[in-house]
């Protein structure tokens, strides 16, 4: 009986041995990455191809449907070596839309596909050219069931780069 109990402290003390130096072997590698030097994350642009904006992204904040719609102009830029020219823009609901704005004027305003607020659009960028895209929010849109953390997104697209997608988000209160 001394033998049986003998061998099974010698197990545990094996078994917290073990789990002590797995234990000690974790902290030590966290301890090395703390230790590492980071760097920084910075935001990068929203880039498609060449056309780009530096601030793809928007927080409207608190929004309340009483006191209407609520507007933020994003710029945009032809960041590549040739011309490039946007023939669509579109948003991802009602509630929203959005007007290209250039050194020629204005186009638009442009809306969800299948909903109206389709215009047609060609209009063209230099290299280097900048232009703002004005997106209008309107929170009583979706009436008092539309309270809430909305996300919406406006995508501009062009033959000669990738689609380009700004989005913004709102919390919607009555």
């Amino acid at each position: 009986m001394k033998a049986s109990k003998l061998t099974a402290h010698k197990t545990l003390y094996w078994l917290v041995a073990v789990t002590v130096i797995a234990i000690g072997f974790g902290v030590y590698r966290s301890q090395e990455k703390a230790a590492q030097p980071q760097v920084p994350r910075q935001e990068q642009p929203a880039q498609a191809g060449a056309l780009v904006s530096l601030r793809p992204s928007f927080d409207f904040g608190t929004v309340s449907m009483a006191a209407g719609n609520v507007s933020y102009r994003y710029l945009i830029k032809n960041n590549g070596a040739a011309p490039l020219s946007i023939n669509r823009i579109y948003t991802s609901c009602m509630c929203t839309n959005a007007t290209l704005i250039t050194a020629s004027g204005r186009t638009g305003p442009f809306g969800m596909p299948g909903h109206g607020l389709a215009p047609a659009v060609s209009s063209p960028l230099a290299p280097g050219e900048v232009a703002s895209l004005e997106v209008v929010f309107d929170p009583a849109a979706h009436g008092p069931t539309g309270v809430g953390r909305v996300e919406r997104t406006v995508t501009l697209q062009s033959r000669d780069a990738q689609p380009l997608e700004l989005r913004f988000v709102a919390m919607v209160t009555p």
